[in-house]
């Protein structure tokens, strides 16, 4: 670890999730005094991944990095949807476009758990699932599952509005004073 000598936090940070050193990871979450969505420069998050920003997040997913990546979407501050400066890609996108079927489908279960937005568009136009190959059922379903919950709890709203209103009388039609 004498390569983490002397760097500060956010850079010590970048380091566990590269290497999916979970141990260096979590001394600094003990340490404190660190940006969980910390961005070099130029908005990359490591001189191999190419402008892509969220530090953590985007180096755990590329890496395949489990152990870290959990750690890093259970802090309360991690953006979940960073968007990277070239590609306008966030981390759903490139979770699916992992090589590792196995792989894909947990990165890409972890990811939508913690919240990730499935209808974010690359600079392309893209959605993340139409980087998912078409034989990744498993996957495919996790995004049918994401959208029906969705559409459950969005429904579930619009219901309780309209219930909450009747049951107070409201809107009832009636003269009565």
């Amino acid at each position: 670890m004498s390569e983490d000598k002397g760097a500060n936090n956010n850079q010590r940070l970048l380091a566990a999730a590269r290497t999916d050193n979970e141990e260096l990871l979590l001394e600094v979450f003990e340490a404190g005094d660190f940006d969980i969505n910390h961005q070099d420069g130029v908005g990359n998050t490591a001189p191999s991944f190419r402008n892509i920003s969220a530090v953590l997040t985007y180096c755990s997913v590329q890496n395949g990095s489990t152990d870290v990546l959990e750690h890093i979407l259970s802090h309360e501050a991690c953006d979940v949807d960073p968007i990277n400066r070239i590609n306008r890609a966030t981390p759903l996108h490139l979770a699916c476009q992992l090589e590792d079927d196995g792989m894909r489908s947990y990165m890409v279960e972890s990811l939508l758990d913690a919240g990730a937005d499935t209808k974010i568009r690359d600079k392309n136009g893209e959605l993340a699932v139409s980087f998912v190959p078409p034989t990744d059922e498993e996957t495919r379903k996790l995004f049918r599952k994401t959208q029906a919950h969705i559409m459950t709890v969005s429904q579930d709203d619009i219901a309780s509005d309209d219930d909450g209103e009747a049951a107070s009388g409201s809107g009832s039609g009636s003269d009565e004073d």
